[in-house]
């Protein structure tokens, strides 16, 4: 199913626990639904939520080919602990080593332009490839993680991917309720997170932040303090 104009949102969604949205989601969208996330806090949490109720939704994952080993090892531990597959996405071989071949390995670096053309090829366009089979699909997107998310709401549609409706279950949660949940249900995570890193993505784009930055500042660190630190997974187009 496409959605071709915006679906019906239920307004009582919007402050419904991450439980039940997740419920929600699951009963209405089925196997055309899947969690998408990169196994941080966020994404154990949103696993571990759906293995204790028993919803049965894909999980997937995108391995740029840049991650860290910490990245793998927990990866590995949340199969183990929940027993769960994991479908993992690479990105289209070609598509690398041309880019490579072109730049260098680590043209992120050069300019924001190239970072985003190696984040297109190692992430978007495998994210892209995965959404067209679904209706929807789960973000472990929150509003306190930078200020391009302030707007999230727990459930939006998703102009950027063909109308698709966008789960965000944690939207409203602080970085407090995070890690309590994850220390009550001894949710399995990133070493990473314990060494200053409260975003993790690619080993060479991903850095530990100094007390009070933002969260996301770890992240293409050497852009400065850019208001789009994003890598194109989560692009806002406005609606018309």
């Amino acid at each position: 199913m496409s959605h071709t104009t915006e679906p019906v949102i239920p307004a009582e969604i919007q402050s419904a626990t991450a439980e039940a949205v997740l419920s929600w989601a699951v009963e209405i969208f089925g196997p055309r639904i899947a969690l998408v996330t990169s196994f941080a806090a966020e994404g154990v949490v949103l696993v571990d939520m759906l293995a204790r109720a028993g919803l049965p939704a894909r999980i997937v994952t995108l391995d740029t080919g840049r991650l860290s080993a910490e990245s793998y090892s927990v990866i590995e531990a949340i199969r183990e602990r929940y027993g769960v597959a994991i479908e993992v996405l690479f990105p289209n071989a070609d598509a690398v080593e041309a880019m490579v071949r072109e730049h260098g390995v680590n043209l992120f670096y050069r300019s924001v332009e190239l970072r985003r053309r190696c984040c297109a090829v190692r992430k978007v366009e495998p994210l892209e490839r995965v959404l067209v089979g679904l209706d929807g699909w789960i973000t472990g997107l929150r509003r306190s993680q930078s200020a391009t998310r302030h707007a999230v709401a727990k459930v939006e549609f998703d102009a950027d991917h063909r109308g698709i409706i966008k789960v965000n279950p944690l939207a409203d949660w602080s970085d407090d309720m995070l890690w309590s949940y994850i220390h009550a249900h001894r949710v399995p995570y990133n070493a990473l997170h314990d060494r200053g890193y409260p975003s993790i993505g690619c080993a060479p784009c991903t850095r530990a932040v100094a007390p009070g930055e933002e969260g996301r500042a770890g992240r293409w660190w050497w852009e400065g303090n850019s208001s789009a630190k994003e890598c194109g997974l989560h692009v806002r187009t406005p609606c018309s």
